[in-house]
């Protein structure tokens, strides 16, 4: 059953003018892991505002608040298959995974940008119990 949908959109120049700011810095918005996968391309931007653009829609759906590095964007590897990473997926720090695993709850994410904006779209299903045949 699904719980709740978020989206969220964004101008990638805005993420581009904030990253570029003084006083802010990508390491308080986005994880170790999400910087050098963005980092792989020539302009990171585009991704990082998709992960940005995650991370809102995400907060859409939870209602509480956590910091910008509680929830970030995952992509394992897969060895085999015609593309070299599998969809991407929303991780959670303990406290959050915590709460989703007691209730059930799982959160599905789709990313997109173009050259301009970047979206991100998170739906939270609660995965019910089915009984045995």
């Amino acid at each position: 059953m699904i719980v709740a949908v978020g989206h969220d959109l964004i101008e990638i120049a805005r993420i581009r003018r904030m990253l570029e700011r003084e006083g802010v810095r990508a390491e308080r918005l986005f994880t170790a892991t999400e910087l050098a996968y963005a980092g792989r391309y020539r302009d990171p931007a585009p991704s990082l505002a998709a992960r940005f653009a995650a991370k809102e829609a995400f907060q859409k759906v939870w209602l509480r608040p956590h910091g910008w590095r509680d929830v970030w964007v995952e992509r394992e590897r897969t060895p085999d298959g015609p593309f070299p990473y599998a969809a991407p997926m929303l991780g959670f720090a303990p406290a959050i995974a915590g709460e989703m695993h007691e209730r059930g709850w799982v959160a599905h994410l789709t990313l997109t940008h173009t050259r301009e904006h970047a979206s991100a779209v998170v739906i939270l299903e609660h995965l019910e119990q089915r009984a045995a045949p």
